[in-house]
């Protein structure tokens, strides 16, 4: 996939001369060397989650500044933030072309393989994923693990519809599963469905897994996004480390 560079090498700030130890800012200089990857006129997938929030944050600049962007968001949660924050969303049954979308993740893998549903937006977060020409992840260093897996539980996605079925077919393949709640109910997703926390120690064959796992009558999507990454920026202690499946990692 043929990454969009920016256009002006010199909208990414280096800050290689100080340290960024608090993951919070690692996110959002992370989220901030995102937005040299968009432009005027595009049309912009919206993740969702905390670095995510950051990124709408600097995004908003850019609309004040007269830029036409447009959005498609992947949660209500980011709908209402681009809502406050003045960036236009198309409707979500639109056919959308969307230029480059910009999510975060939970857990990235040396081979840019994701964990992600942390937020329970991940059936969203991957429709958009696929529908966009770029997919750039953006995190803090800790989100970089050598090996998906634990601690970061699996989100798979189900129907209510006889979910415990569901929960035993995934145990069969050898892994114990929680259903996700909040508030002490069922946690809901935006679009009515359950979340099974799925605990596994090693994930070695992401797209095996996520092959297997959607098969199971029920499931409706997991949270493993394999070969989908274009770019991964990442927030370090040293600055911002951007990286691709094709090429080296340099620093900005």
């Amino acid at each position: 996939m043929q990454l969009n560079r920016p256009s002006h090498t010199n909208t990414m700030t280096s800050r290689t001369s100080h340290t960024f130890e608090d993951p919070d800012t690692q996110k959002q200089i992370a989220a901030e060397a995102a937005v040299a990857y968009v432009h005027d006129g595009d049309v912009i997938g919206l993740g969702t989650g905390s670095t995510v929030k950051h990124f709408l944050s600097a995004l908003k600049e850019k609309v004040k500044a007269g830029w036409r962007i447009q959005g498609v968001s992947t949660s209500q949660a980011t709908s209402n933030l681009a809502q406050q924050f003045g960036i236009p969303l198309l409707t979500e049954e639109k056919d959308w072309v969307i230029n480059v979308a910009i999510d975060g993740t939970d857990q990235v893998d040396p081979r840019f393989n994701l964990i992600k549903g942390g937020g329970g937006a991940l059936l969203r977060e991957k429709i958009v994923a696929s529908a966009a020409r770029q997919f750039i992840v953006i995190a803090d260093a800790s989100k970089h693990v050598p090996v998906l897996g634990h601690p970061m539980p699996l989100p798979v996605e189900v129907i209510p519809f006889g979910w415990p079925h569901t929960a035993k077919l995934i145990q069969q393949l050898g892994y114990r599963s929680v259903l996700r709640q909040r508030d002490g109910r069922a946690f809901l997703t935006d679009s009515g469905h359950y979340i099974l926390d799925v605990a596994i120690d090693r994930i070695d064959d992401p797209a095996l897994l996520e092959t297997t796992l959607n098969t199971i009558p029920g499931v409706v999507d997991n949270g493993l996004f394999v070969g989908r990454t274009s770019l991964l920026i990442l927030g370090t202690p040293h600055g911002v480390e951007i990286s691709s499946p094709t090429t080296r990692p340099s620093s900005v």
